[in-house]
């Protein structure tokens, strides 16, 4: 895939504002659409949108098909009758700026149940005007769907347990067992997967008007699936696991950048041969689902299809773990024999080795450079992200989710890494101006596409951060801006450089 000249902002929709404590697919986000038309962006990038759990990471779903249903626009469901006024007669107190995900999930779920339950009420009555776009929803996502809403409903009996700590029948999946669960949960069951037709009916919807503004939406997925998911429990011959349902060994990453221990995921590791035995049938699945929400895809973790950190479980660090090859190229030839071109950004930093970048190249791929790693190490000159040393084919970045806000690196960087950027640029910024300064590295850079995250328009100082990987913390995946900050001055400014650099959107 070749890139266009272009420019994007990268947002979780659970960073933007609104009424209810999240961000949520309704008017907030179709301003946020508007507001990048009016700065003439081309993409809008978001992070995985499966439902979160334990930790509430977007990288660790409960499901790699799933969607969010925190996401869902509650004002919008009022609008359509499905929740009525008395509804929100409760509503706690959303005053803070974070997200608070606890409470999201007793009350928004509460929310949603009555949601269905007004819904299941008028099927009684007579025929609902979502009635068939239900049925067909159920019958074209059943693929996963089945298991999903399965999985969610028997997981809710058992507490929240993980489901490898379930009764040997229904961790097991025990056939009659399964049976009697569908029979005794069929309404819970069916209240999962209407929460599931309406992220997804509104999701469409937004993505649709994107469209619209000329807006293409790049999303993301995690090579690897939780532990705690519908998919590894529904395809347990598909990953490493011993017959209790235990993994044998779990991912990661080796000590790096971010952490001296590593990182220690804990997703468990694909049976690479079963996979390769069925022609990659549930990853051509994956990448077509995806390809059916974004117009882009960005794999996070790429370097993992080459090979992959395998750490014995269990481990309380990544330090001690191997390098394991993976049949990336067979994988991807699989994925393009049956779905065509393939509309894939590459997640290719940390440990990137000639095996990763040829499995990039040779298809084409356009990988990754963040701009915050530019300057550190010894010989800064020789740096593979410095502008000079990218790539046409390639996405530069200020920074990503998982590092500091530009403002806050900047405040926090080394001595070296200020002097090796004042040598190189022959300036010397201040606090206040240098996530725009950088912003206009990465836009004047060679790549064809240049993302930013939000918080570096915003000038935002690391407490605003996204995530601090290898953590825990309160403040991760917490972060939301306010509807005011988003001005039509910001939105020029932003605009100006985008026409500067060559990469002003056509529509």
């Amino acid at each position: 895939m070749t890139l266009s000249r272009s420019s994007g902002v990268l947002l979780h929709p659970t960073s933007l504002p609104g009424p209810y404590g999240i961000g949520e697919l309704g008017i907030h986000a179709t301003y946020f659409i508007d507001w990048l038309a009016s700065a003439r962006q081309r993409y809008w990038q978001v992070m995985p949108l499966g439902p979160t759990g334990y930790g509430d990471s977007p990288y660790q779903a409960f499901s790699a098909f799933a969607g969010n249903p925190y996401l869902v626009s509650l004002d919008d469901l009022r609008a359509e009758g499905l929740l009525q006024a008395s509804d929100f007669d409760a509503i706690p107190d959303f005053s803070s700026d974070r997200v608070d995900f606890g409470l999201q999930y007793i009350w928004r779920n509460q929310m949603l149940d009555r949601a269905y339950a007004h819904f299941e009420g008028e099927l009684l009555e007579g025929s609902h005007p979502l009635q068939q776009d239900f049925l067909r929803f159920q019958q074209e996502e059943a693929a996963w769907l089945d298991d999903y809403a399965l999985f969610t409903a028997i997981k809710a009996t058992q507490g929240g347990l993980p489901w490898n700590a379930w009764p040997a029948p229904l961790r097991g999946r025990d056939p009659e067992t399964m049976t009697q669960m569908r029979a005794s949960l069929q309404r819970d069951i069916l209240r999962v997967s209407f929460h599931q037709f309406l992220f997804f009916r509104q999701w469409r919807a937004v993505r649709e008007y994107a469209h619209q503004k000329g807006i293409a939406v790049i999303g993301d997925i995690p090579i690897f699936v939780a532990m705690d998911s519908s998919d590894a429990w529904a395809r347990p011959e598909q990953f490493l696991f011993d017959e209790s349902g235990q993994p044998t060994v779990v991912a990661g990453v080796p000590p790096d950048y971010f952490s001296e221990t590593g990182q220690l995921w804990g997703n468990p590791l694909y049976r690479w041969d079963a996979m390769q035995a069925d022609h990659f049938a549930w990853w051509i699945e994956r990448v077509k689902s995806s390809l059916s929400l974004f117009d882009v895809i960005r794999i996070d973790h790429f370097r993992g299809f080459a090979a992959y950190w395998e750490i014995p479980f269990p481990a309380e660090t990544a330090v001690h773990g191997r390098w394991v090859p993976a049949p990336g190229h067979e994988l991807f030839e699989a994925i393009r024999s049956a779905l065509g071109q393939l509309n894939i950004i590459a997640e290719d930093l940390g440990v990137v080795t000639p095996d990763v970048e040829a499995l990039r190249d040779d298809f084409e791929l356009p990988g990754m450079a963040v701009l915050q790693f530019a300057f550190g190490g010894g010989d800064f000159s020789v740096n593979a992200f410095l502008p000079e040393n990218l790539k046409v084919n390639q996405v530069v970045y200020t920074g990503t989710h998982d590092n500091d806000t530009t403002r806050g690196w900047w405040v926090n960087a080394e001595e070296s890494e200020k002097h090796a950027y004042r040598t190189y640029t022959h300036s010397d910024p201040s606090e206040e101006n240098f996530a725009w300064a950088l912003t206009n590295m990465a836009f004047h850079s060679r790549p064809n596409l240049a993302v930013v995250p939000l918080q570096d328009l915003l000038n935002l100082g690391s407490s605003e951060r996204m995530n601090l990987p290898g953590t825990t913390g309160p403040q991760n995946w917490t972060w939301r801006y306010r509807s005011e900050v988003l001005t039509p001055a910001l939105a020029a400014q932003l605009r100006t450089l985008t026409e500067a650099s060559g990469r002003l959107n056509p529509s």
